[in-house]
């Protein structure tokens, strides 16, 4: 049976994140984000809902996040949603369900992010990234034009 299994979240830092190192010397950070909605009843009255979700952050993103971000900061994250369940000290069985990020970006003016060179968005995504040309690199070349006789009734057309 096919799934599909994905995050896409904007919110702001709900507590500092939370760095661990593993005995084998794995990074994990756990953060929570907080993301909100306003909306209007029918009586039209404004009200705002808020939704807290954790985060969890493994290898590079983990110890990016944990250097650079503090509370109050906002965070756009990529990744998976996991339900996790266990057995409390009571006996009682609990459940919550928590996101396992794959990829994140800072967002916010570069005065809030003095730490990212491009403008305050910065993506950071375990996949390799594409080159970017230069600025003083020429352009790529234009395909060919193609060598067929053109057909005038192209331009008659009216749509």
């Amino acid at each position: 049976m096919p799934s599909y299994n994905k995050v896409i979240l904007m919110g702001n830092l709900t507590r500092d994140p939370e760095l661990r190192v593993t005995p084998s010397g794995a990074n994990i950070c756990k953060i929570s984000i907080a993301t909100s909605r306003r909306y209007k009843t029918q009586s039209g009255e404004e009200r705002e809902e808020t939704t807290f979700i954790d985060v969890d952050c493994f290898g590079r993103q983990a110890e990016i996040i944990s250097k650079y971000f503090t509370k109050g900061k906002p965070i756009l994250v990529e990744g998976r949603l996991r339900y996790d369940q266990w057995e409390s000290k009571n006996g009682e069985k609990r459940s919550k369900l928590t996101v396992t990020l794959e990829n994140f970006q800072f967002v916010g003016s570069r005065q809030d992010n003095e730490f990212s060179d491009s403008g305050g968005y910065e993506s950071h995504s375990p996949l390799p990234r594409t080159k970017t040309p230069k600025s003083n690199e020429p352009p790529p070349p234009s395909p060919p034009e193609s060598s067929s006789p053109r057909n005038d009734m192209e331009e008659d057309v009216p749509f």
